[in-house]
Formats: structure tokens, C-alpha cells, sequence
């Protein structure tokens, strides 16, 4: 009994054989031993981090790791001369922010996740020892007999043995956007899994009819759960914001151990030649120096920030409906460069939608999207016509859907493709709840896949009237007369002709056709001949719609660069219709199918990759192949998704989004981000913000960063000078003066920076390339220019100020000026590529940089603090000096700003992609 065994070629009697069962079911003991060999029907959920594991995680950034080393050598220096550790409780502390800020996020998504969890059906019906039962779904074997009813949920792979109209929605599994016709008999063994009509499988739901069927497979040995191990595998890459901080964290953790070596060397070299030994004041010195530049070199606030930054981005994209899994993936969002969208449910709303009706020989169309009974009837037509009213009448009454509201959305119970004909005749005014109580039906020739036709008989005010509906050429053999107006009259071939034609005109458009006729009966009610001599009403097109803000959407990701491609389990005709309404595809592109992706390899596929916008018929280890041909060239990949079928490409991809409402589990557990909404045009808004976080991130490094550099060679140069000309380790900032700046007059105004609006050009770019440094196009010359402002200035207040009025004060005015100087840079900072002009300050930032001046100010009036500080009181010259330089530097930085040539996207005429 091998799950994988080819049961949709085998006739049912065989598989029953095969299985060892029969139409009876099989006994208790039987039941106990096959749970023994195969366990559980339950798909083994992917192992959750710990609460604990997910805070430890927080630790792993190089930068993290600096500072904890930076805290341990502090607080040993501290312990040995005697004194408080204030240095080191200082550095630990924004350890643990940081890390317990990125703790928070993470673990308030995942418990977000849980809460979105929905369970799967409990129980299933049964057939054991010839007796039907309900049993729990997680005790199903193979060999069970399970039954099967419109609204049931498959919990198992099963070989369909007897089947009743029968239609499974299997959307979740294959992305098939219509309910598919089941069928008892075996197909070729070579069948993809879309088209085995003669298998149910798990996760799948059954939207009419009934049957019985054997279980063949349960738990991981399912399609649903092979689909669940492959994901369980795919490992997640780091994203580019992650690649790009242990790249600094690298440089910079590199960086403090060479000057650190060079500088130490130096002193220790010239101690031995000096003094003839190596003196404890020289290693403590040595010491003291590390600690300074390590401190100088980690910007301390920075992971508090990044963290900060990237949770306020969490935030913002839960207002807007896009739960964020993994807190980095906000930033990536910024960089993507396709999208790989699955159509059923994503682009398309995933709910059938009438579209045209041909009536009394005119085409109308139909307003409106989805479930929802809002939209109107447009054309040349007459809404009080009898054709018109009995068309509405046809599909409210010859039809076993109902619509309804459940937790604020429209949902049908029934077939999707009745459902979407109750909705037509809603927009119409014809209430469906109202109608068929005052029509009651009195007899039924329901429908099957060999009749391909329902009808219905009801009471209406002028006597009994059957209404069919079905396929165009069954209904047409049928039909003897054709209403046309108020009258009906004789049909003649030229109408059949003309009825063929529209009916293939419909269909061009991958519109899903229905046709309707009626027959006044003889007040019996009696079947007989009901279905012979009717008349012929109209056709009615439908199809699954795109969704009209994924439209939107999807032009707008055209004018940034954003390639959009749509992969479906659907067929091509309709995959390349939906594509073409959206504007997916264009001419010169190349649609493909299953089984021509099949034959490719995945180099061949790399090659033309970017030419392809639509998949059709492809199976979910084809998308997994699509998603990696993308990756190949280098580009940041979203891979959108709702079906079991999505997950292993979701995973694979570079951001991963699932659906929240329609969305199954295992898509969610891969996914990095999850729409609360199922609305495609949610992740545009997420990319814009994803920008706008990673613009906020490049302008809050860049005003880190090139305070430390100043700080970086202020010390190495005053140490190299000092030494020479002073004959001592002259520092210009102690560390605590370095941990005040970069913690506390920094901190906020970088945090400002974090949550700044957006540049005016957020959305007027193409993607950024992902391979470029964080330092690339507008902020290199900001880390060039302001250090080569600053420095100098910097150095040559300490060297006069120390030949004046020795290093106390030079420290004290190196030290106040270097905060005032940060707070102006601040300003500076707001746009890397907007003067503030034309980008002005926020509130916050404005707030962040007065309270910084104010609490310095503050300090400096209190003697403790001065103490703590090593600062001496300022007079109202070194104040009015410090202000001189801080306007004209402020000035100087704007109108480099102005001249640095920056390349600013119009959003007329957007730079091209190169995958566009």
C-alpha cells in the first residue's frame, strides 16, 4: 500500500483490491493496526522557535558582538582602577534594547500567525464494518471508505469510487479557478495532478454534489503534505539588509582591531625603548585607548535604531493590512524587483463574476467584482423586458447557491459558478431570497457531468414554468423557439449560428458560459416532456475577475520597474485573458505551459525568464523553478500566494506573501509576510513603504557613521600628534564623551530620522539594484564631506585649545561643539537627496534636536553631571563660537547637497528595468 502508487489509473475496484478493503470499510482492530504502520493523518507542522531562541537570535549581529566585547573590557577597566562601570552598564544596556525591541516584533508576529490559524475539519464520515460514522479526521488510514457532501472538507488523498455531480473546489491545491467535475473512471497514468478527475485530495473542498471514495493517502504521504516536507527544506536566505549589516559589522569589527594593533604597538614599542620595560600604566593606557576607539568605531545606537526603524515599519504595514514575519523583510520589500503572483485569489478576487449576458440580441455588461451585489447592468437593453426578466428569474430560481454575509464579506454557499449568477441578478434588483419563496420550486431533472444541464420547475402567477440552464450547444438541442422581446418565436438556424458565435466570442474572452431557456408547463408540474420545445433566453459569460485595485497595482509596479508575472494552475485561454485585462501581458511576451516548462531545463529557462509574464498549468515544483530562474539573474524576487501550492516558491522567494483570509497554513509558515487583506494591491503599498524604511535606514547610517569616522580620526591623529609633539597619548573624547554622543545626542535625532516621510520620489524610482553597497549613489558624498567638514575643525579646537588651556578644556570644547555640530548634521541628514527646502524637517526630528540642545545645556548647570562628563563650564564666546561654526558648516553641507548631482527618476518617464 504505497502512497505514491499510480490509483488514478487503476479502476476503483482494482485500488479497493490493492488496498485490501472493499465498500464496506474496514474493521476496528484493522483501523488500530493500519494507524500503527501509518500514524496519524495530521501534516507535521514546521517547528516553531522558543520565545527564548528567537531573543537569543537577536545576538547574532557582528555589531551586537563588538559591543558585548566593548561592555566585558569596559567594566574590567573599571574593576581595576576602582571605579563605577558606568561605561560598560551604558553599551550593555543598548545591547538589550536592541535586542529585546527585535525579541518583541518578531515574537507578537508569530503569536499573530497563531491567531490566524484556522483548524480543518475535526471530523469526516466514514464507512466501517458496513456502518457510516463520523469519525475524527486525524484517525483516517488507508483503505478508509470516507463520504463526501457539498461543503465538506477532503482531509485525505482519496480514489474517487462512486460519484454523485460531484464538483471539488481544489483552488488551494492546483490553482484551478473553478470547481472541477469528478469522475469514476481512471485516467492515463502520465495525467498531470490538475486533471485526475477520479482523485480528491486533502485540502480541497467539495462544492456540490456527493460520493464515496477509498483513502489512499493520509498525513505527509498526501499531496498536501509532500508539498509541506519540500518547504520544510527549502532553507531561508539572509535578506539584503542582513547581508549588508554583517558586511559593516565585519568591516567595522575589523577595523577596531587593526588600529587598535597599530596604535598599541606604537605605544608599547616606543614605552620599550623609553623606559626599557613594558609599565602597567602603559598597558592601561593601551587599554583605555582600545576601549575608546572600539567605542568610537561601533556606532552604539545603531541595531537599536535599525531595530526601531524596522518595528515602526511593522507597524505601519499592519495599519495597512500586511503582517510582517520576519522583521528584516521590511526592508527588503524596498529592493523587489518581480513579482511572481499567483492568479486564483491574488490578482483575481477568487470569486466567479458574471461579466456579459447576451440577451434579446444585445450584449450587456455586468459591473462589479466578486461576491459583493454591488454593480449595475450596462447596455442597450430592457430592464422591464420580459426576455431580460425571465433571464433573472432563470438564474435565481434554477439554482441551489445562496449569498449571504458573514464577518463583514459576502460569501456563497454552493457553487461558486451559481453563486456568481445569484449576484448578477442581485445588481439587477432581483432578490433571490425574496423570489424563490414566492416562486417555490415543485420539481427537478438536477444536474450531471453526462446531461450537462439542471432544471427546475416552479410556480409561478400565470401557471408552472421549468427553467434549464447548461451548456450552450445541449440547451440550443432543446430549444425550438427564441424570445425576442415580449413574444417568442420560432427558431431558425441563422439564430443557432448566431448563438454559436456569440457563444465562441464569450468564450475568446475566457468567459465561462451559461445558457438559459424556459417553458410554461401544463400547471401538472409533471417532468415528462419538460425538457423538449423550449425557449431560448440568453447567455450569460463569467469569469473568475481581476481585482480592480490589483490593476491599479500592477501599473503602478510598471512605472517603478516592477516586473509582474502571473503563474496559475489555470488553463493558458484563461490565464492569458486575465493577463491581458491586467496589463500583465503584452505583445512579444511569452506565455508558457506546464508542460512546455517541463521540457526546459533550468538554464534554458534562465535565459528567457524575463521574457515570460504568464505560467499556465504549472505544477508547484515548476513554480519553485520559475522563482529560483529569477534568483539566478539577481533579482530581488515576491512570490504572492494563497494555495498549498504556492508554498515551496514562497519560501524560496525573496519575500514571501500569503493570504491571511483565504490563505492555507502551510503558505502562511512559509511565507515572510502575510495580507490580512488578500489584496494584491497591499503589497505596492508595502514595497512603497519597504522604500521609504530602506531611504530612512541609508539616512540614519550615513548620520551614525560619519560621526564616528570623525570621532575615528580625531583619536588615531591626536594620538599620533599628541604623542609626538605633547609626549603623551593626547585623547580628544573620552569614552564616555564618545557614548554620550553617539547614544544620547545621537540616538533620537537618528531615530527621527527612522520614521522621517518619504522623499518625494519614493515611488518615482526603479527597484535599486540589490547588489549595491548601502553607501552607494547619494550617501558616499555625504560620508565623505561632512568628516572631511568636521575633522578639521574638530582637531583644531583640541590642539589650540590644549596648547592654550590644557586637554581639560580642549576635551570640554571639542566635546560641545561635536554634539551641536551632530545636532545640525541631523537636519542635514532629513533627505540625502532633497535640500530641506525641498524636504523640510518633521516635528519629531525638529523635537528630538531642541531636546538634545536642551539637555546639554541643562547638564552643563549641573556640577555632578559636568564631573561625570570630564567637561568644564563654557563662557557665552565659546557658545557664540560654537554657534558660528555650527551655521556656516550647516550652510556648507546644504549647498554641497545642492550641487552633488543626483539622479531623481521622473515618474513621467521612469528609468526601465532591466527585467522590463
Amino acid at each position: 500500500m504505497e502512497a505514491d502508487d499510480a490509483y488514478h489509473a487503476l479502476p476503483a475496484e482494482e485500488v479497493l483490491k490493492r488496498l485490501d478493503t472493499g465498500l464496506g470499510g474496514l474493521s476496528g482492530d484493522e483501523v488500530r493496526r493500519r494507524l500503527e504502520v501509518y500514524g496519524y493523518n495530521e501534516i507535521e507542522a514546521e517547528k516553531r522557535a522558543s520565545a527564548f531562541l528567537i531573543w537569543f537570535k537577536q545576538f547574532k549581529s557582528p555589531l551586537i558582538l563588538i559591543l558585548i566585547a566593548a561592555t566585558l573590557i569596559s567594566y574590567v577597566i573599571s574593576v581595576v582602577e576602582g571605579e563605577f562601570p558606568v561605561d560598560s552598564i551604558l553599551i550593555f544596556a543598548i545591547v538589550l534594547a536592541a535586542s529585546t525591541l527585535g525579541f518583541f516584533q518578531e515574537y507578537r508576529a508569530e503569536k499573530a500567525i497563531e491567531a490566524l490559524k484556522r483548524l480543518l475539519t475535526p471530523t469526516v464520515a466514514v464507512i466501517r464494518e458496513n456502518v457510516e460514522k463520523v469519525v475524527s479526521a486525524k484517525e483516517i488510514v488507508p483503505g478508509d471508505i470516507v463520504v463526501v457532501r457539498a461543503g465538506d472538507r477532503v482531509v485525505a488523498d482519496c480514489r474517487l469510487i462512486e460519484g454523485f455531480d460531484l464538483q471539488v473546489d481544489e483552488a488551494p491545491l492546483t490553482g484551478e479557478s473553478t470547481p472541477v467535475q469528478k469522475q469514476v473512471d481512471p485516467v492515463p497514468w502520465d495525467t498531470p495532478l490538475p486533471d485526475r478527475r477520479c482523485m480528491l485530495f486533502a485540502g480541497t473542498a467539495v462544492t456540490y454534489g456527493k460520493g464515496r471514495a477509498v483513502v489512499v493517502a493520509t498525513g505527509m504521504r498526501t499531496e498536501l503534505g509532500k508539498i509541506a516536507r519540500e518547504v520544510a527544506e527549502i532553507e531561508v536566505s539572509e535578506t539584503p539588509l542582513e547581508r549588508r549589516m554583517k558586511r559593516l559589522g565585519s568591516v567595522l569589527g575589523k577595523l577596531v582591531i587593526i588600529l587598535c594593533i597599530l596604535i598599541a604597538s606604537a605605544l608599547i614599542i616606543e614605552d620599550l625603548i623609553v623606559v626599557g620595560s613594558l609599565t602597567m600604566e602603559t598597558v592601561m593606557t593601551t587599554m583605555l585607548f582600545a576601549i575608546a576607539l572600539a567605542v568610537a568605531v561601533i556606532p552604539e545606537a545603531l541595531p537599536a535604531i535599525v531595530t526601531g526603524t524596522l518595528a515602526i515599519g511593522m507597524r505601519e504595514m499592519a495599519k495597512r493590512n500586511a503582517l510582517v514575519r520576519r522583521m528584516p523583510a521590511v526592508e527588503t520589500l524596498g529592493c523587489v524587483t518581480v513579482i511572481c503572483s499567483d492568479k486564483t485569489g491574488t490578482l483575481t478576487k477568487g470569486e466567479m463574476t458574471v461579466r456579459k449576458i447576451y440577451v434579446d440580441g444585445s450584449v450587456v455588461e455586468v459591473t462589479g467584482v466578486g461576491y459583493e451585489p454591488r454593480g449595475e447592468i450596462r447596455g442597450q437593453y430592457d430592464p422591464d423586458g420580459k426576455s431580460f426578466k425571465l433571464l433573472m428569474l432563470a438564474s435565481v430560481l434554477c439554482n441551489d447557491a445562496w449569498l449571504r454575509q458573514s464577518g463583514g464579506r459576502w460569501v456563497i454557499d454552493g457553487d461558486p459558478t451559481e453563486g456568481a449568477l445569484v449576484v448578477a441578478a442581485e445588481k439587477a434588483g432581483f432578490k433571490h431570497v425574496e423570489l424563490r419563496a414566492k416562486y417555490p420550486r415543485v420539481g427537478e431533472v438536477p444536474f450531471s457531468s453526462e446531461r450537462k444541464r439542471m432544471t427546475t420547475m416552479h410556480r409561478l402567477e400565470d401557471g408552472d414554468v421549468a427553467f434549464m440552464k447548461g451548456a450552450l450547444e445541449v440547451v440550443l438541442e432543446r430549444c425550438r423557439y427564441i424570445q425576442e422581446g415580449g413574444e417568442a418565436r420560432e427558431l431558425t438556424e441563422r439564430d443557432r449560428e448566431e448563438l454559436l458565435m456569440m457563444n465562441e466570442k464569450f468564450a475568446s474572452e475566457a468567459l465561462r458560459n451559461l445558457a438559459f431557456a424556459y417553458k410554461k408547463l401544463d400547471g401538472t408540474g409533471s417532468q415528462g416532456d419538460v425538457e423538449e420545445d423550449m425557449v431560448f433566453l440568453g447567455i450569460v459569460g463569467m469569469i473568475d475577475p481581476p481585482r480592480e485595485e490589483a490593476i491599479k497595482a500592477v501599473e503602478v509596479c510598471k512605472r517603478v520597474g516592477i516586473k509582474t508575472v502571473m503563474i496559475t494552475g489555470d488553463h493558458k485561454l484563461t490565464a492569458l485573458a486575465i493577463a491581458k485585462q491586467m496589463g500583465i501581458y503584452r505583445d512579444g511576451d511569452i506565455v508558457l505551459t506546464g508542460e512546455e516548462l517541463e521540457k526546459m531545463s533550468d538554464e534554458e529557462l534562465a535565459k528567457i525568464v524575463d521574457r515570460v509574464t504568464v505560467y499556465a498549468r504549472v505544477s508547484p515544483i515548476q513554480k519553485l523553478k520559475i522563482v529560483r530562474a529569477w534568483k539566478s539573474r539577481g533579482e530581488i524576487v515576491a512570490m504572492t500566494g494563497d494555495g498549498v501550492n504556492d508554498a515551496p516558491a514562497v519560501k524560496q522567494a525573496d519575500i514571501g506573501v500569503a493570504m491571511g483570509v483565504t490563505g492555507t497554513e502551510v503558505t502562511k509558515e512559509a511565507s515572510d509576510m502575510i495580507l490580512l487583506d488578500d489584496n494584491f494591491a497591499t503589497i505596492v503599498k508595502a514595497i512603497e513603504l519597504g522604500r521609504w524604511i530602506y531611504d530612512n535606514i541609508k539616512k540614519y547610517l550615513v548620520y551614525l557613521l560619519e560621526s564616528n569616522i570623525v570621532e575615528i580620526a580625531m583619536i588615531t591623529v591626536a594620538a599620533i600628534v599628541g604623542t609626538y609633539y605633547f609626549k603623551e597619548l593626547a585623547l580628544p573624547l573620552l569614552p564616555v564623551h564618545i557614548l554620550y554622543i553617539n547614544l544620547a545626542t545621537d540616538g533620537l535625532p537618528a531615530l527621527a530620522l527612522g520614521i522621517a516621510p518619504p522623499d518625494p520620489d519614493v515611488m518615482k524610482r526603479p527597484p535599486r539594484n540589490p547588489r549595491e553597497s548601502i553607501f552607494s549613489g547619494e550617501a558616499m558624498p555625504f560620508l565623505i564631506t561632512i568628516p572631511a567638514i568636521n575633522t578639521p575643525i574638530l582637531l583644531a579646537i583640541y590642539f589650540y585649545e590644549y596648547a592654550a588651556a590644557g586637554p581639560a578644556r580642549a576635551m570640554s570644547m571639542v566635546f560641545l561643539t561635536f554634539v551641536f555640530l551632530e545636532l545640525v548634521v541631523a537636519i542635514n541628514c532629513r533627505s540625502l537627496r532633497f535640500t530641506t527646502i525641498e524636504a523640510p524637517p518633521h516635528k519629531l526630528l525638529i523635537i528630538a534636536v531642541l531636546w538634545e540642545a536642551v539637555l546639554i545645556s541643562i547638564l552643563l548647570f549641573i556640577p555632578a553631571s559636568r564631573e561625570a562628563l570630564n567637561v568644564v563650564l563654557p563662557t557665552f564666546s565659546d557658545m557664540g563660537l560654537i554657534a558660528l561654526i555650527c551655521g556656516s558648516t550647516f550652510v556648507l553641507r546644504e549647498a554641497i547637497k545642492k550641487l552633488i548631482v543626483v539622479k531623481r527618476v521622473s515618474w513621467a518617464a521612469p528609468s526601465p528595468s532591466p527585467t522590463n
